[in-house]
């Protein structure tokens, strides 16, 4: 099969996801409707003020973190694969009265048109593992960004990957699996999806040969999201995972710039 044909999957996948994300409580449609931010104290703490700033934010989901960051005074624009999940985005935006643009799209396939480069490209939690290829990303990255302009990225650690049994090293193929989504209510969305498995030394190499200058690489021992087997939530919101007595980092966080 070929790579057209598994991102295809994966968008059927994520289409399906959809409706049991919105009713979980682990997404808490019903708090950020309220007005709760979906954005967790990693990506607050180390991207800090926003306002005024465009960002481009890909893999967007059904967009609450795009909107989070439009609250905060970011003009935003989120782009996902799924056109059930941005036609959700669409309509939280209009719920909240939020100006954010959405794109239904393949991220390699994305193009901004006669829109200028974006202030920033942010990017979370579990978007890179559905991509095949790194070198495209970071170049769909550095061309949507402006020269000077932040790269900013908080991610699962792909060490994860490894002690749940899978390469940590980029395969020649995916691992394609019939699976439940990370939700409470996972069982209501099982689709056969695939994901590539991509060492951090890959991000960064396919980042820095794009232009884009590492300026901060920070790895953490705990997940806001209580989403692997076994974590235990020792203070709250951060949910640890402990390996022969160790922590395993469980997040990295990779902010640069946009230099050639």
């Amino acid at each position: 099969m070929s790579d057209i044909n598994y991102i295809e999957m994966n968008r059927i996948g994520w289409d399906r996801r959809v409706k049991a994300h919105i009713g979980s409580v682990f997404y808490d449609v019903d708090g950020f409707l309220a007005g709760k931010t979906s954005l967790r104290e990693i990506e607050l703490n180390e991207l800090g003020d926003v306002a005024g700033r465009r960002m481009l934010h890909l893999q967007c989901h059904f967009g609450l973190d795009t909107l989070s960051w439009t609250r905060m005074g970011a003009s935003c624009t989120g782009v996902d694969i799924s056109p059930v999940a941005i036609e959700q985005a669409k309509s939280f935006a209009q719920k909240t009265g939020l100006d954010a643009r959405f794109v239904c799209s393949d991220i390699y396939g994305f193009q901004r048109g006669a829109i200028a480069p974006y202030d920033m490209v942010f990017t979370s939690y579990g978007a890179v593992c559905w991509l095949p290829d790194l070198m495209r990303w970071a170049d769909v990255v550095s061309s949507n960004l402006a020269m000077g302009g932040i790269f900013y990225m908080v991610e699962f650690h792909p060490i994860n990957d490894l002690l749940a049994g899978y390469s940590y090293f980029t395969t020649e193929g995916p691992d394609v699996e019939e699976k439940s989504t990370y939700t409470e209510n996972g069982a209501d969305a099982v689709a056969e999806m695939a994901t590539w498995a991509h060492p951090l030394s890959n991000v960064v190499n396919a980042l820095v040969s794009h232009g884009i200058q590492i300026e901060r690489l920070n790895e953490f021992p705990f997940s806001p999201y209580n989403c692997f087997d076994g974590m235990e939530e020792r203070e709250p919101g951060r949910f640890y995972l402990n390996h022969r007595g160790h922590d395993v980092p469980i997040v990295y966080s990779l902010r640069g710039r946009k230099v050639a």
